[in-house]
């Protein structure tokens, strides 16, 4: 969290992304996503995002090594080694209308001390990634559905529908939005609308309002690695879409147990900012 506040002079990113997909090749610039144990594959052949009857295990919550869709300083620049993909932009390229910049800033100032998540509210888009204790993926081909289970996090879980090929017209707005997938190839393509306002996207905190449209790729390059890329289109909050992700590792052995939030919770009282 503390990273987050250490702005100082950025480097400049030497790409800046506006398709809505990134490319393995751009994605493997910092890392050989060749190598390694070939990814597991369901009985029809399409990849799998689980583990195996030999290896359980999940997807470790990329909370360190500068995983996140900007990179805020100097030290956090996916050249560096970090686990951000290295299309990423540095925060002065990410295109923020005035409004959304003071505010993120504001959130950097105060320590990120009103974050919605650490209160045990759920949380979209690239938020739920970051979640420690691991994070499940399960496809279900019977219902058509693939469904993201956050270990450490309030207990509730984001759905998307592989069956449907269009948004629900009278979705209520949530904190993890109406969201469709398709396969293209090895890689889950999720289009997700009729997102609420009042959650965090990602930990650093950066804005968004009830207009965000994601497109995320999740793909699995090898057994041991993830890639999750998101395009952000806001234009309540942003001049232009753009696009960012990182890499989450697998973690061998680890298994969902009964995380509870709710219970004996002491962030919201530790989290006062510099005020505090």
């Amino acid at each position: 969290m503390m990273r987050s506040v250490r702005f100082g002079s950025l480097l400049a990113c030497a790409t800046v992304v506006s398709a809505l997909a990134l490319s393995h090749d751009a994605a493997a610039q910092f890392r050989d996503l060749s190598q390694g144990r070939p990814a597991p594959r369901t009985a029809d052949g399409r990849i799998s995002f689980s583990g195996t009857a030999d290896e359980v295990g999940n997807w470790e919550g990329s909370t360190a090594n500068g995983a996140e869709l900007i990179y805020p300083t100097p030290e956090d620049d996916p050249a560096n080694g970090t686990d951000a993909l290295p299309t990423n932009l540095s925060v002065e390229q990410v295109p923020f209308q005035p409004w959304a910049r003071a505010l993120f800033d504001y959130r950097q100032r105060t320590y990120l001390k009103d974050e919605p998540h650490v209160r045990c509210k759920p949380s979209g888009v690239a938020r739920l990634f970051h979640t420690p204790y691991g994070l499940e993926i399960l496809d279900l081909p019977d219902s058509g559905e693939v469904i993201f289970v956050g270990v450490g996090s309030p207990h509730s879980w984001r759905v998307v529908d592989l069956r449907a090929t269009e948004h629900a017209a009278d979705a209520p707005p949530t904190r993890y939005g109406h969201s469709i997938g398709r396969w293209e190839g090895d890689t889950l393509v999720i289009d997700t609308v009729g997102f609420a306002d009042s959650f965090w996207m990602n930990r650093l905190g950066l804005p968004h309002t009830a207009q965000l449209h994601t497109i995320e790729r999740i793909s699995r390059p090898n057994f041991d690695t993830l890639v999750y890329e998101v395009t952000i289109d806001d234009p309540g909050a942003y001049t232009e879409t753009w696009s960012g992700g990182f890499y989450l590792n697998w973690r061998s052995g680890n298994e969902p147990f009964d995380y509870l939030c709710q219970d004996n919770n002491l962030d919201p009282e530790r989290l006062v900012g510099p005020e505090g």
